[in-house]
């Protein structure tokens, strides 16, 4: 259509304008979990802004709520002219990704222009309280309490593996409100983190990485204003918000650097061109054409899904992804050989230690977000229709 070649001649011209250079290639994660390297990178600052106030960050919100107010398809081709420069979404965040689409469906709209406008720019940073030491794959079984104290909550408990809390303003946070039924007695509730009785304590993983915390609620009191929904009704908005949480994981740098060339100068090539190890080859291969047919299953299920938000697809397209990206990183770091043995020091090179250190994370890929199992189960009773038992 004639519209769409005019907005994406728009985009390539604004982005030929406004994005730093020195940014092209850089994975955008980096700062999103870091605020700390997003702070001090002044190429990344002046990113952000720009797009946050053009509203691209966040293109299909409405401009009261620092978006552009754009259609689907003119967010899609924003995405597309990013990915084409090497360029990134600087205001991509749990706010975006999960929070936000949620309080657009269940949010008051004193509550939406609070925060939608901060989500929007990025002003602040968001975290999820949903797991807890009892209350996994089970997460039904959460037990930290709410309780009504008239004019507030109250709200004590423990949550884990809380990504970026030690760095996040506020928490939005699945809660106790009654005791005496499990699905039923659960709430929706956004917690300001500089609060008094909050204390996040990150924990050190095993690449050395430690975005992941336990976070602890001692008596912390929240305004009644800050629980989204109705009280016990937070089950239903938590499926929600998962379901976009594993729409977001299942897109994530789908993008990625073949292996093969790598492959090529690691393992060297025989008479014919090819990878020199027959085995290791046949197993890229398959790792390529994996992903290839998982990017033509991401554009049938958006057909499918033209006139509504995330689906049933969701669940089977985190679990393809997760596992496709994992094999991917034990290849790489198989290829490498002796300089993908470490992910620390001077003795192994930069990028070796990057590829060390993706492949132990990449480890948690079929857990967080919903683990596999359970995702596999969501396949079987809605989208193959099979019965609970």
């Amino acid at each position: 259509m004639m519209e769409d070649q005019q907005f994406r001649q728009e985009v390539r011209d604004w982005l030929s304008a406004n994005f730093p250079p020195a940014l092209t290639g850089v994975n955008g994660l980096i700062f999103q979990g870091d605020a700390h390297a997003a702070a001090a990178n002044a190429d990344f600052q002046v990113w952000r802004k720009a797009m946050a106030d053009k509203g691209w960050g966040t293109p299909t919100w409405d401009k009261a709520y620092g978006g552009a107010g754009l259609s689907a398809a003119q967010a899609k081709i924003i995405a597309q002219e990013l990915s084409a420069i090497g360029a990134f979404n600087p205001i991509r965040s749990y706010g975006t990704m999960m929070l936000g689409p949620t309080l657009l469906e269940f949010g008051t709209e004193e509550q939406r222009l609070q925060h939608l406008p901060r989500i929007s720019t990025h002003e602040l940073r968001w975290c999820q309280g949903f797991s807890e030491p009892g209350a996994g794959s089970d997460l039904a079984s959460l037990q930290m309490k709410c309780v009504d104290a008239g004019d507030h909550w109250v709200v004590s408990g423990q949550k884990i593996w809380t990504s970026g809390a030690d760095q996040a303003d506020w928490c939005f946070a699945l809660v106790r409100t009654d005791t005496s039924v499990k699905h039923g007695g659960i709430s929706f509730l956004l917690i300001d983190m500089t609060s008094p009785g909050v204390e996040a304590r990150p924990i050190v993983l095993i690449s050395g990485s430690t975005h992941f915390c336990e976070v602890f609620f001692n008596d912390v009191k929240v305004p009644k204003g800050n629980l989204v929904g109705a009280v016990n009704q937070g089950w239903n908005i938590a499926k929600r918000l998962l379901q976009f949480e594993r729409s977001s994981l299942s897109e994530v740098k789908t993008d990625v650097t073949p292996l093969a060339p790598i492959a090529h100068a690691m393992l060297g090539t025989d008479a014919e061109g090819r990878i020199a190890d027959a085995d290791a080859r046949a197993r890229i291969v398959h790792n390529a054409m994996r992903h290839a047919a998982y990017l033509q299953t991401v554009r049938r299920f958006n057909e499918e899904a033209r006139n509504g938000g995330p689906g049933n697809g969701v669940s089977t397209l985190k679990n393809l992804w997760s596992n496709i990206v994992q094999r991917r990183a034990e290849l790489l770091v198989e290829v490498l050989g002796a300089d993908g043995l470490g992910w620390s020091g001077d003795a192994y090179p930069a990028d070796a230690r990057e590829a060390t250190r993706a492949l132990l994370h990449s480890k948690a890929f079929s857990i967080y977000g919903g683990s596999y199992e359970i995702q596999n189960n969501i396949t079987a009773k809605r989208s193959l229709g099979l019965p609970d038992r």
